[in-house]
């Protein structure tokens, strides 16, 4: 995932059957609709993954689907550390490096507690990846168990190993943003950030790209936005779709994913809204709030005259 290339990487949803196992034909037509939005990476088995839900045979056989159904056509990123000991954690990224992800992510939030010190963390961190060879991998600041944000100096330290490849951000705070953006600089490394609300901004200071919830939403509106964020001829769009994503971002935060799998049934996709993450209820004030948000996305659709992905 080079720097140079504006992309969305979408965090990727897992779609349950009512029974509450997979749903693996509904995987298969979700991978394609993002790869049909032109999605430039996927981020396989996240948190929009409810990857803490899942088991490690679950993990590794959503991960070696969704390869499947890419095909190659672009990189898929996955998680692989899940806590425990770095020798555990090692072993599972040796796992998910094996059904051919382009790197595996370790969440920071499981290689420390939240009590203990960056230097804990930086030694943790430089011990799995001498134990876990050449692998590539990321980072992702989840939120779950705790959010542990990178400081550009520490992001810094470990991309100069040549082993960090991407960074999924979530610290929402684009002068940080852009710090280590500076710092990290002439290496093979991608950050990608998950705040929209300084979507445009991230942008023009030198994100790889986004990787957001919002592209569970409406994907093509993100790739839209990464391909036409510098277009002087298109500024007024820019912002126009820029405060849309502000606009909505609470409606889209409430009782995710359940509100995305329901917003994905509006557009035609065959997915149920079940999820073994516990988010709360799906009451019927937030169903007329997503309803409201496809239709005002539809209007947004025709001023951009933009086609939605519909690879159903």
């Amino acid at each position: 995932m080079e720097k140079s290339r504006k992309g969305f990487i979408p965090v990727m949803l897992t779609p349950f059957n009512d029974n509450g196992y997979i749903d693996f034909d509904a995987l298969t037509k979700l991978t394609e609709i993002y790869l049909e939005a032109g999605a430039s990476g996927l981020f396989a088995n996240c948190l929009s993954s409810e990857m803490f839900e899942l088991s490690d045979p679950e993990r590794i056989q959503s991960i070696e689907h969704v390869i499947k159904v890419v095909n190659g056509a672009v990189p898929v990123v996955a998680t692989g550390t899940f806590g425990g000991a770095i020798e555990k954690q090692a072993d599972f990224v040796k796992r998910v490096n094996d059904t051919g992800t382009e790197a595996v992510i370790l969440i920071t939030s499981l290689l420390a507690d939240e009590n203990e010190a960056d230097e804990v963390f930086n030694e943790r961190v430089f011990s799995l990846l001498d134990k876990t060879e050449k692998i590539p991998v990321g980072f992702y600041e989840c939120p779950v168990p705790y959010k542990r944000v990178l400081s550009p100096t520490q992001l810094k330290g470990f991309v100069e190993t040549g082993r960090v490849i991407y960074h999924k951000d979530t610290c929402l705070d684009i002068e940080q943003v852009k710090e280590k953006i500076k710092l990290t600089e002439g290496y093979k490394f991608g950050l990608y950030d998950a705040y929209m609300a300084h979507a445009v901004d991230s942008l023009k200071a030198g994100s790889a790209g986004l990787s957001c919830i919002q592209g569970n939403y409406f994907p093509e509106l993100i790739v839209w936005l990464c391909d036409n964020y510098d277009d002087d001829s298109q500024q007024s769009e820019v912002a126009r779709v820029q405060q849309f994503l502000i606009d909505n971002m609470d409606v889209m935060h409430n009782v995710y994913p359940i509100v995305s799998k329901y917003f994905l049934q509006k557009r035609g996709l065959d997915i149920s809204t079940f999820t073994r993450r516990k988010v709360g209820n799906f009451t019927t004030s937030i169903t007329k709030e997503i309803e409201t948000l496809y239709n005002n996305y539809g209007l947004l659709q025709d001023e951009l005259d933009l086609k939605m992905a519909l690879n159903y």
